[in-house]
């Protein structure tokens, strides 16, 4: 199997810094793996990486999606294999690098998918209930399904609900495409915390309620906005004036960035192939090294540690 380097961790991490030193270093591309960063015009809230940070790193699966549009996991993977495929045939290195484990694992573990089209009805009948009504039914019929999951995000419970309504199987079957070496990156909890709170700051200084209203303006539904969760929901609730003031909209949206980051955490670690680095030591040294030992090794194993 071909390899591929996979760089994955919380929010606020500095996994998309690092994973461009990296890409630098060793000649490689990076294919993001997030769920929000797909989408065009969901730049500050998503955290995308800008052109000038990119420091002329080719990067894959940013703004392949319009807003309102239903991206589906199978979509995301196909366009990941062609990406990955292509970089690899063109003599260079792929990197997968971000923070939704959905994605991660569709990709390093090759999560065969269905092609089927979804049952309009029973989607109909899940985009009508509410968060609460979502996290029931998954419960009552597949509890395990929730672990690690993104429960403030209604898309996902939506689609996870569909699911289990729907009979198929928890466990995806998987083939695995790729000789895969993942690093995990993120911090001692109150060091992330903080890391999340200056991060939040400086998107609304440069303008992330901006961004959520020029969304609006365009053509993006509230439906949309609130689906994703976190910075979009609650930016579009300040927005439609459902918050007493800006310290209690800050105040609630840094609580959920906190809350999201510990489920990131809960889903990655239950991954046994993950080779944390210690992020206030020397994290591209670290990896530099677990990455050149993963490609010198010459037995088709991969690294050892």
């Amino acid at each position: 199997m071909e390899k591929l380097v996979i760089i994955a961790g919380t929010n606020a991490s500095g996994k998309s810094g690092l994973g461009i030193e990296l890409a630098l270093a060793g000649g490689a591309e990076i294919i993001s793996a997030d769920s929000r960063q797909v989408f065009k015009g969901l730049d500050l809230g998503s955290g995308k990486v800008t052109t000038e940070e990119m420091k002329g790193v080719p990067h894959h699966l940013l703004d392949v999606a319009e807003p309102n549009e239903f991206f589906s996991l199978k979509e995301y993977q196909t366009l990941a294999y062609q990406a990955i495929d292509d970089i690899i045939a063109r003599g260079r290195r792929a990197y997968l690098v971000g923070g939704t484990g959905l994605y991660v694992n569709a990709v390093a573990d090759g999560y065969v998918l269905s092609d089927a089209q979804p049952d309009a009805e029973k989607r109909r009948e899940v985009e009508a209930m509410s968060i609460d009504e979502l996290i029931a039914v998954i419960r009552d019929k597949d509890p395990g399904m929730l672990e690690g999951m993104d429960i403030h995000n209604k898309r996902r419970l939506e689609r996870a609900a569909e699911k289990v309504l729907s009979g198929a199987p928890s466990k995806l079957p998987s083939r695995k495409r790729y000789e895969t070496l993942m690093i995990g990156v993120t911090w001692p909890r109150q060091v992330l915390y903080e890391r999340i709170r200056v991060r939040l700051e400086k998107r609304l200084k440069e303008g992330l309620l901006d961004e959520v209203a020029s969304l609006r303006k365009n053509g993006a539904t509230d439906e949309f906005l609130y689906k994703l969760g976190l910075e979009y929901r609650y930016c579009l609730m300040y927005l439609r004036g459902e918050f007493a003031d800006h310290d209690s909209f800050f105040d609630k949206l840094f609580m959920e960035i906190r809350h999201l980051a510990k489920e990131q955490m809960t889903w990655f670690r239950k991954r046994k192939d993950i080779h944390w680095i210690d992020m206030e030591k020397d994290p591209f040294d670290q990896a530099s090294e677990m990455i050149e030992r993963f490609y010198d090794a010459g037995d088709g194993k991969g690294l050892r540690i």
